[in-house]
């Protein structure tokens, strides 16, 4: 490919798309990722995975504090890309920036736009239980993930399927997609659509507020959560006096006329709670505190949890 592209990008999403642009021969005149990080409780400084990649293959690599005192920008000129590239960077970038290149700015999101606009797109599509998710590739705009629309790519999600999971997939998606789009917008064939803003949603960062279960939900709303909050921060329920994290649960056919929360049954198959509606559901890994994750019938064969 003949385009001359700076990079912009931090984390492991992001360094999928560098991967696959260096890959197709990209001509990755500069990669820009974020500052690095203390790792370690500040005992050493850490390199993004952008920043790691880049350096493996001989990419100079610039870390800017600033964006909007104007250095970045005249040095991005120096560089005369014919387009930038931007996935996860973690920085608004300045609108005399996005103006330097021919072809301008363009971005990979892990949504479908204008659906989640901003931080954490792919978990909470898990937590909302939506069915559907993918990838978008857009130009950049003033305004965050307001640009206008190139390409999106659609895929179903997991009933049972984590966050991190959802990730995985979904980054390699925006890497192949981002390749299409680049490769459209140099033969001059790539649509441009612009959003339609009436229809945006905006989604914030996760925290570990999110974590606690509140059982007064229908079983589907809580195994989203349970799945949604995986990596991280991970879901959380108090059983018998203790707060456990909790990686794995399943639907089951009961009902019962007990408060959601109640323990409905403790064993082999693991630990069923009552929840909205008189429905059950069924906690089958979990971790107690300082110990390691397991089974939940692995756990109550040393630690009994009593019934309601």
């Amino acid at each position: 490919m003949s385009m001359r592209i700076v990079f912009m990008g931090t984390p492991d999403f992001a360094a999928a798309s560098l991967k696959k642009l260096i890959d197709e021969k990209y001509d990755i005149a500069a990669v820009f990722t974020q500052p690095d990080k203390p790792r370690d409780r500040g005992m050493k400084l850490s390199y993004s995975p952008v920043k790691e990649l880049a350096l493996e293959n001989n990419i100079p690599v610039y870390q800017p504090t600033k964006l909007r005192d104007g250095t970045a920008t005249e040095l991005i000129k120096s560089l005369r890309p014919d387009i930038l590239v931007v996935v996860a960077y973690g920085r608004i970038l300045p609108d005399d920036m996005l103006e330097v290149p021919k072809y301008g700015a363009i971005n990979v999101h892990a949504s479908l736009l204008p659906k989640y606009r901003g931080a954490a797109p792919i978990q909470w599509a898990v937590l909302n239980g939506d069915k559907i998710t993918g990838v978008t590739t857009m130009y950049l705009a003033s305004e965050m993930d307001t640009g206008d629309i190139i390409y999106t790519s659609e895929t179903e999600i997991g009933e049972f399927e984590t966050s991190g999971e959802l990730f995985d997939r979904l980054m390699v998606m925006g890497a192949e997609l981002l390749d299409r789009t680049l490769r459209d917008i140099e033969a001059g064939t790539a649509p441009r659509t612009q959003q339609d803003h009436s229809k945006a949603s905006y989604v914030k960062m996760l925290d570990k507020s999110l974590s606690p279960i509140e059982w007064a939900k229908t079983p589907r709303e809580i195994i989203k959560q349970i799945y949604g909050l995986q990596p991280w921060p991970v879901a959380t329920a108090e059983l018998d006096g203790k707060v456990f994290k909790i990686y794995s649960a399943e639907y089951t056919q009961n009902k019962t006329v007990k408060a959601p929360g109640s323990v409905v049954s403790a064993g082999k198959k693991g630990i069923e709670i009552a929840c909205l509606g008189g429905e059950t559901l069924l906690i089958t890994e979990l971790q107690a505190a300082g110990k390691k994750r397991m089974k939940a019938s692995d756990y109550l064969l040393g630690h009994p949890i009593k019934v309601d």
